[in-house]
């Protein structure tokens, strides 16, 4: 390497390297290259050596093999090897758009920032069930447009499927916690509380691939639901209402659901209501009947899901004040 390249794209990867290929072709095509790419397999028993081997001559690829210690100590293994002015995180499950890292480069000329976030969106290739868990992962009627929009309703959080820290930051505070999920978030509000400049660049955009089935979806969901209430216990104030929502939802839903047991099948209006707006929603987006009506499906697990997880946290965080890594050990990755 003549020169320091301007990006350091960190990839962790555990057992999918089809994906890894997936996201190599699309980096091979981008229109602005100055950027390295280092790959972290994290114990993967299905490794992607071999692939990432067939693209040493089309991009600048490191490859790192280590044992299984999770995804955010595998993107500070990868981070600390990093050469460029930013290091860039991406799951292995993304696909980049060509213009990537052009659009990126020419915010940063002339909106320079500490830390910075794109959105995510479907692709063409994507099955419906992943398309209607993408709208219900975006849309701002599950989730207030709380992922890459810039009319939102709290402070917008760079996720690590689409992030990018300037190196120096990253010497300065730290890399992620131990936490998993939630560890991306946690990093953002460390970045912030200590006055840097964070900001969503919109024509970042990556194309993310979701879940594969419901249960994936809802035990995803439920964590995220989960570790909620342990980041707003480590960054005081970050707590808004709009976490709040889903679990209101699925009380309301549940009291609902009793009411129209009781009384009249009337009470179950409410929620009629609110699935023909997201079905109405999702396909205005779409186009397509069944990625709509499956939407209606993801959007009313994601709500549920998320909503209980973030009870059964704050049931034993907060009302019981249990310690976090005691209560709810699993949500950690121990150090070996």
């Amino acid at each position: 390497m003549d020169s320091p390249p301007q990006f350091s794209v960190v990839v962790p990867v555990y057992n999918r390297p089809q994906e890894v290929q997936e996201l190599l072709e699309s980096l091979v095509q981008q229109t602005h290259s100055d950027f390295e790419l280092i790959i972290v397999e994290d114990g993967s028993t299905e490794p992607c050596r071999e692939i990432a081997n067939r693209f040493a001559d089309q991009l600048e690829i490191r490859y790192f093999a280590k044992e299984n210690s999770g995804p955010g100590d595998s993107r500070n293994f990868g981070m600390a090897k990093a050469y460029g002015q930013y290091v860039v995180l991406f799951d292995s499950d993304c696909i980049i758009p060509a213009n990537y890292f052009e659009q990126v480069a020419e915010h940063l000329k002339h909106t320079p920032l500490d830390a910075y976030g794109g959105p995510d969106d479907e692709h063409p290739s994507f099955s419906n069930i992943q398309k209607a868990i993408n709208y219900a992962m975006t849309s701002f009627i599950t989730t207030g447009g709380i992922r890459g929009r810039e009319k939102q309703l709290d402070k917008f959080q760079p996720r690590s499927f689409n992030m990018g820290i300037r190196k120096s930051v990253i010497d300065e505070i730290g890399g992620f916690s131990d936490i998993h999920p939630g560890e991306d978030p946690d990093l953002s509000y460390r970045i912030m509380a200590a006055g840097k400049r964070v900001g969503l660049i919109p024509n970042a955009k990556v194309f993310h691939k979701r879940r594969i089935d419901f249960r994936k979806f809802g035990n995803q969901v439920y964590k995220f639901g989960v570790v909620r209430i342990i980041l707003g216990k480590w960054h005081p104030g970050t707590l808004k209402l709009v976490y709040f929502l889903p679990s209101l939802f699925l009380l309301g839903s549940i009291l609902l659901l009793i009411l129209a047991m009781v009384f009249s099948p009337l009470f179950l209006i409410p929620l009629g209501l609110i699935a023909m707006l997201v079905f109405i929603e999702s396909l205005r987006k779409s186009r397509h009947f069944v990625i709509a009506l499956t939407a209606v499906a993801a959007a009313f697990i994601q709500l549920y899901f998320y909503g209980f997880g973030f009870l059964k946290s704050f049931f034993k965080i907060t009302l019981m004040g249990g310690e976090e890594r005691e209560v709810l050990p699993t949500f950690f990755f121990r150090s070996n």
